[in-house]
């Protein structure tokens, strides 16, 4: 039995130009020539090929097929390497189709990753919120953005944050000073009940400064200037509150250590 090259393609449900691919790498030796110079297959090409064809269907590389010449089958760690990589790859296929069903409900937002979703449940949580939620997700460690999470999933029917969400641009002084002393208790709150808010990225990939630096533009892009006003209002009360009750630093001493522990 032989085989010309497009036959040969053909009964291992590949292309021509693969099976010369192979040849150019090494992979497939190259066959006998008919008398009329048209190259002759048998059935140890076909094999070889069906084998290439099953290992690069399983993932593995033609550089790691060459090399592991002609073997029966893989190295056992090649194999279990590949198994480790096909779990998480279902794993991650498994995310994506929970992903995409929530996108099909319309449940949450294409931008807001899997584990700020939980959010867009939250009937009282507005486009604002979301928004935030987003560009959160980008910049807080995962420790502060847990917490940030929660704060937003258990959102609660607030005439303070409807006060808020509703304050026009051009509200008078005594309004945005009489708001920020409300917020300013909602704040105080919302620390007590989660204190890694007071952390931003300290664990995370981005460095606190940028941390803020990001949510500080995301919040000024998305509120009006009032807002803002009222909302720079209470981080500085809030800072002037958190530095005045903070513990003071012991006076440094002439003594040195080892005295001090003798003193009775």
């Amino acid at each position: 039995m032989a085989w010309s090259t497009r036959q040969l393609a053909e009964l291992a449900d590949t292309s021509v130009r693969t099976v010369r691919h192979y040849h150019d790498v090494g992979l497939l030796a190259q066959p006998e020539r008919r008398a009329n110079g048209y190259k002759s297959y048998g059935v140890a090409h076909l094999t070889r090929l069906l084998w290439i064809r099953r290992l690069t269907d399983l993932g593995f590389t033609l550089s790691q097929i060459s090399a592991w010449g002609d073997v029966d089958a893989p190295p056992e760690e090649a194999l279990r390497s590949a198994d480790a990589e096909a779990a998480e790859a279902v794993e991650r296929l498994q995310q994506v189709r929970i992903e995409l069903a929530r996108l099909l409900c319309h449940e949450a937002p294409a931008d807001l990753p899997p584990e700020m979703a939980p959010v867009a449940f939250n009937p009282y949580v507005s486009d604002t919120d979301l928004a935030l939620a987003s560009v959160m997700s980008r910049v807080l460690s995962p420790s502060v953005l847990h917490a940030v999470r929660e704060v937003i999933r258990t959102k609660r029917a607030d005439p303070v944050a409807e006060e808020f969400n509703q304050l026009a641009d051009d509200a008078d002084e005594r309004t945005r000073a009489e708001l920020a002393d409300r917020v300013l208790t909602r704040v105080r709150g919302l620390h007590s009940a989660h204190p890694a808010l007071a952390s931003w990225g300290s664990d995370g990939p981005v460095r606190v400064a940028s941390a803020r630096e990001t949510v500080d533009a995301a919040i000024e892009d998305l509120l009006n200037s009032a807002q803002n006003d009222v909302l720079h209002r209470v981080r500085q009360r809030y800072r002037s509150e958190q530095l005045a009750t903070a513990p003071t630093a012991p006076a440094p001493s002439d003594t040195p250590t080892s005295a001090r522990d003798e003193t009775p």
